[in-house]
């Protein structure tokens, strides 16, 4: 109430002074209280705090091309004698998906007697009897594969891994999950890296199947070339930690074993088991050159469910194991990044605070000119909010040099999209720092790669977000408001950054409630029949 009364008094108050007194005399007029130093103390803050983080991306574009020589290529010597090789499927409820997985490990170029491949179903569903059918068929066909089932989801996928673990015959073990397809070349591409002794782990970079199906996950996409180039491509030239993605990367298996083996108290056992690792003194390979297609979830609430997973996991891993690094023997600058990394969704709750105290703010602030704003407000924004927008020009332009330049269209909605996920994320942050447990919820895959394609596969996994794009919906207007508010009082400045907020919250609440139906109504009654059937049982 305190706040609405100041917006009431102020707004009529700033145009009386300054036509009565002058911008000069109306500044002086002007006197900070207690309750205008509590919420702009906070403002600041938060606002530093997020162009820290935003400055660090900055640092991952200089160490990618300060170290761009260190690049992995080929590797410096090769295996005499190829060493055994187990292929680790973990799969639950993944039924339309699952043959062309099994399909493309048939492919591996690599000699099927030094190969194992384990299909680790945890399925609960109709899947069990499609995986158990297809595994058949193609041991049949002389496909050295095995199907392990488990009658509980104990330490989920994690769990099944370790399980596979137990009966694997492998030297060295791979990891593909569901939704990608391995290429022919791929084994052969990364093992012999492992020539030398001291490589525990190569990871190689994500591509996308259904990159062109929509606006989303041509957004998706950039996201996580930025990741897979800039932060994967930084750290390992730079000789500090980075992290197992979970899938298209090899293990070898001693390493897994010597550093704990996996995992279930943290949403994130990759990135858990990886700095394990790392902390007793192995050294991770990273191959941007070799790559493993995936499939983009094509629906927000799938992409939701799969960031917050991630955001709640690296927390938890962060409060497990940055204990560790800091009492380590790494050098600093191993142990700044590592908190850089591990720390990074922190700046989802501090979106939240910034929300909740921008129109107070600029309330608060309204005597305000724009000479303030360029030397205040304007370097916090670029060191927040332009870093990302650069960071994901970068990424582009090192992997799509001829058109790159196209990325720029895509930048507002990628800055707003990041924000729109922020109350998701929040809660699952907040769910990290105060040990609230919950099930690893897996990213439904819907086999669809090109726009316009459709699916029944969505109508039978597709989740549902409860009162969440409702709140997304409300802060979408109330950002709405401060816009008009800035309009009215001439503060033009903080426009287009509150723009990000507005499309941002809309775009994510709007399509969590109507995607699907939007979907129904699109394909109507041609739904059924352009639909992928999983593969049949018994054939």
């Amino acid at each position: 109430m305190q706040t609405l009364a100041l917006f009431q008094e102020r707004s009529g108050l700033r145009h009386y002074l300054r036509d009565h007194y002058g911008d000069h005399t109306f500044e002086h007029l002007y006197r900070w209280n207690w309750f205008d130093a509590s919420l702009l103390i906070p403002y600041f803050v938060v606002l530093v705090c997020l162009a820290f983080y935003g400055m660090h991306r900055y640092q991952l574009v200089w160490l990618y091309y300060r170290h761009k020589k260190k690049a992995t290529k080929e590797p410096p010597r090769h295996f005499e004698q190829l060493p055994r090789v187990t292929i680790q499927l973990p799969i639950y409820n993944e039924q339309f998906v699952i043959d062309r997985l099994i399909e493309a490990c048939s492919h591996l170029d690599y000699p099927r007697d030094l190969l194992e491949i384990q299909l680790l179903d945890d399925s609960t569903d109709e899947t069990q009897e499609v995986a158990r059918a297809i595994c058949d068929r193609y041991r049949a066909e002389g496909l050295p594969i095995v199907y392990i089932h488990r009658t509980n989801r104990h330490g989920y996928k994690a769990g099944a891994l370790d399980e596979g673990l137990k009966v694997a015959k492998g030297e060295f073990v791979a990891i593909f999950d569901a939704d990608f397809v391995p290429p022919p070349e791929w084994v052969m591409q990364v093992i012999h890296h492992f020539a030398e002794p001291e490589i525990g782990m190569v990871q190689t970079r994500w591509t996308h199947l259904n990159r062109d199906y929509s606006f989303l996950t041509q957004v998706e996409a950039i996201l996580l070339d930025g990741h897979f180039v800039l932060e994967h491509g930084g750290r390992s030239r730079s000789g500090v930690f980075f992290n197992f993605n979970g899938t298209a990367g090899m293990w070898r298996r001693n390493v897994i074993d010597e550093a704990g083996g996996w995992q279930h108290d943290t949403l994130t056992e990759d990135t858990d088991l990886s700095y394990r690792a790392q902390l007793i003194g192995w050294k991770f390979k990273y191959l941007q050159h070799v790559t493993c297609p995936a499939e983009l979830p094509i629906e927000m609430t799938a992409f939701k469910t799969q960031q917050a997973r991630w955001a709640k996991g690296l927390i938890q891993t962060s409060k497990k194991v940055l204990p560790h690094v800091f009492r380590s023997n790494v050098d600093l600058h191993t142990k700044i990044e590592a908190w850089y990394h591990l720390t990074s969704n922190l700046s989802y709750p501090l979106m939240i605070v910034l929300s909740v105290l921008l129109m107070p703010a600029l309330i608060i602030r309204f005597y305000q000119g724009w000479f303030q704003m360029m030397l205040i407000d304007f370097p916090l924004f670029m060191a927040s909010t332009f870093s990302i927008s650069s960071f994901y020009l970068v990424s582009q332009k090192e992997l799509f040099p001829g058109r790159w330049y196209k990325t720029f269209l895509y930048l507002p909605f990628l800055m707003s999209l990041g924000i729109g996920l922020t109350i998701t994320n929040t809660k699952a942050v907040l769910e990290a720092l105060f040990g609230i447990q919950s099930a690893f919820k897996r990213t439904p895959k819907y086999r669809v790669q090109k726009k316009g394609e459709k699916t029944t596969a969505a109508r039978k996994y597709r989740k549902r977000l409860g009162i969440v794009p409702w709140i997304e919906l409300a802060i979408g207007c109330y950002f709405f408001m401060t816009i008009w508010y800035a309009w009215v009082n001439a503060n033009y400045f903080t426009i287009p950054f509150l723009l990000l907020f507005v499309i941002g919250y809309w775009y994510t609440g709007f399509l969590s409630l109507f995607q699907g139906r939007f979907e129904r109504w699109r394909s109507g009654a041609n739904f059924e029949e352009s639909s992928p059937k999983p593969f049949p049982v018994g054939v």
